[in-house]
């Protein structure tokens, strides 16, 4: 396999990235469908999950996919948040930012072949545990970032197939429930005598609605990124939604179950009940295959974010090395791929929490970087912005930013614990790559100075 560190200008501008299968890597890079959800009806009983999922898409995605929109058409590069933190406050905290989001994605990569893995073991009993799991979870993590090396856009059409293949026996699903739904079910806050599990609850939720920003570290290789990412963020917020609440709805109105039952892949059970065996091993199937889109969208996020980490200096310039025959970044896909294996080990729920973790450190960084970029730098050219003014603004983040204070409050100490190393060791390796920087034992790039330009007055804000 031979590999260019320095692809020609021909090279890199073949294959951008359109308006349609960039909808889907979106889509998958937040939800790929109901697989998922059903721990929140398990923790709160189905009236607070359904009201979770109605209302969470406002106080949480609709703002972050806003705040992604603006800031990636004004930052097009595949550093992504990296840069907008950069730019904000500087490399230190840009480099923290690329840390806390990196590792939080390749953790959550590491969770989508263990789901693809549970949902196969149903039909095939003899991967559910010991050796045989545990090889069929590295095969497939291997084969599926191959199939990432091979490129964006055909990944972007994989991510299309799967979408439509993988939802569509939960509308089938829903439809056969109508006559079955008993309305009153949807108002129950769960059995008597079950305890809310609050942890599990808000992480289910962040979890199925989180990650809109990790697009971003895709700017550079769609086409005009400018006009294309606004319309390409607004279409999966209402797609995410729908696909959520739909079967949620159809489920808890026409089936009646032990609470406790409502664990990751009871959707299929429920199919069962409603339609039949076939719908059971449908939905199966499809959620297989919507964990491997999962996996393709947000191992291609992480990959180029090194990339991108690497194209404005905070990493070093070989992290940036692109392969010859197919064009993709080759070492981050790799450097991702040997993370998620690393701690694919860990307790599911473990996996997540960790991930929303450091992803909430993240997100009040990103949400802070915004809010200094509009006070600071307004005369910046924002092809889209969003219509609203600074203290208007400040309201829109605090929001979620008291969610992410609460996700964050209730994590438990090893979820604490892995976030404090991973931190720690971040900060660290920002100060080797300094260090690396001022004995010149690495080639780096020439970091991104900021835009130079003229003062607003403030009231322009």
């Amino acid at each position: 396999m031979e590999e260019s560190e320095n692809p020609s200008p021909t090279q890199r501008k073949v294959k951008k990235l359109t308006l349609v299968p960039l909808i889907f890597l979106i889509y998958f890079e937040v939800a790929g469908g109901p697989y998922g959800e059903e721990p929140a009806v398990e923790a709160a009983g189905p009236f607070l999950a359904l009201l979770g999922f109605l209302l969470f898409p406002f106080i949480w995605s609709v703002p972050e996919a806003l705040i992604t929109a603006e800031l990636t058409t004004a930052f097009p590069g595949n550093g992504g948040f990296v840069i907008w933190a950069s730019r904000a406050f500087g490399p230190f905290w840009g480099s923290l930012m690329g840390t806390w989001k990196f590792l939080s994605g390749v953790i959550n990569i590491a969770s989508f072949p263990l789901l693809c893995i549970d949902y196969v073991q149903k039909i095939f009993p003899a991967l559910g545990s010991g050796w045989p799991r545990r090889v069929a979870v590295l095969c497939s993590t291997l084969a599926l970032s191959f199939l990432n090396y091979t490129g964006l856009t055909i990944v972007g059409y994989v991510a299309v197939v799967l979408a439509v293949v993988s939802l569509s026996p939960f509308l089938l699903m829903s439809l056969i429930a109508i006559p079955k739904i008993k309305p009153h079910r949807w108002l129950s806050l769960g059995q008597k005598g079950v305890k809310k599990d609050w942890n599990l609850y808000f992480n289910t939720l962040f979890w199925n609605l989180n990650f809109w920003d990790n697009v971003s570290t895709l700017a550079g290789e769609v086409d005009m990124p400018q006009k294309t990412f606004p319309l390409a963020l607004f279409i999966p917020v209402i797609f995410t939604c729908v696909s959520y609440l739909i079967p949620l709805f159809a489920v808890t109105g026409a089936v009646s179950v032990d609470q406790s039952e409502w664990e990751t892949g009871f959707h299929a059970q429920a199919a069962e009940i409603i339609a039949g065996k076939w719908l059971k091993i449908w939905i199966e199937i499809g959620a297989a295959l919507s964990a491997i889109g999962l996996f393709e969208a947000q191992l291609s996020s992480s990959a180029y974010q090194v990339e991108g980490m690497a194209e404005i200096g905070i990493l070093p310039k070989l992290f940036g090395v692109r392969s010859r025959w197919f064009n993709t970044p080759w070492l981050g896909i790799v450097v991702s791929t040997l993370i998620a294996i690393g701690v694919s080990n860990m307790d599911f729920t473990d996996i997540i929490s960790s991930a929303n973790l450091l992803y909430s450190l993240g997100m009040l960084l990103e949400f802070a970087s915004f809010l200094w970029l509009r006070w600071k730098s307004p005369a910046i050219a924002r092809p889209y912005r969003i219509p609203l003014r600074l203290p208007s603004l400040l309201l829109m983040c605090l929001v979620p930013s008291g969610f992410l204070v609460l996700i964050m409050a209730i994590a438990t100490k090893t979820v604490y614990l892995v976030t404090g190393v991973m931190t720690v060791a971040g900060i660290g390796f920002f100060f080797f790559i300094k260090l690396c920087k001022e004995k010149k034992w690495l080639e780096f790039s020439v970091s991104v100075e900021e835009d130079k330009e003229a003062d607003l007055p403030r009231d322009a804000l």
